[in-house]
């Protein structure tokens, strides 16, 4: 459920009030449901509330929507934002994870002096991460806030590392 105000009134009400809620809501994230990926549909929208000290209308909206909500123990594929000697910084589309060197495979070694800069590499499989990868990892843990949430992952696991 939603409350948005607005100052406008007439026949365009109900289609400024749709409009308000695809802006506003599409692209957060929220602690307790996640990243709001889209809305599908809008259940129901409510009458308006005047705000008696405002002198707004606040419309109760109930609406459906698509969201990414990351938990443990989830495999997911990343593009890797970056690479230095503490570990690997990626991408889960809006989800920020990082993977701790601890938690990269013993046989992936830190290299700094590659012509495409700082990798992760198995120079027995030939095996090379670096910035702009796709890897495949798993959640160890989340962390939530009041409007993000972030991760740590593991390449710890069979399946686990770059993706051919």
């Amino acid at each position: 459920k939603q409350w948005y105000q607005r100052r406008v009134r007439g026949p365009r009400l109900i289609d400024i009030v749709k409009k308000k809620l695809f802006t506003e809501v599409e692209g957060s994230c929220t602690g307790e449901h996640g990243f709001v990926v889209a809305v599908t549909t809008i259940d129901h929208i409510g009458n308006g509330v005047i705000d008696q000290g405002q002198g707004s209308v606040n419309f109760p909206v109930k609406y459906k929507a698509i969201v990414f909500r990351p938990f443990k123990g989830e495999v997911v594929d990343a593009i890797v934002t970056e690479v230095n000697k503490v570990g690997i910084f990626c991408a889960v589309g809006p989800l920020s994870c990082f993977i701790s060197r601890h938690s990269i495979p013993a046989d992936m070694e830190h290299t700094a002096d590659t012509e495409a800069g700082e990798c992760y590499q198995n120079i027995d499989e030939g095996i090379v991460i670096q910035k702009d990868d796709e890897i495949r990892l798993k959640i160890i843990g989340t962390r939530v806030d009041a409007n993000d949430i972030f991760a740590v992952g593991s390449l710890m696991d069979d399946f686990l590392g770059l993706v051919s």
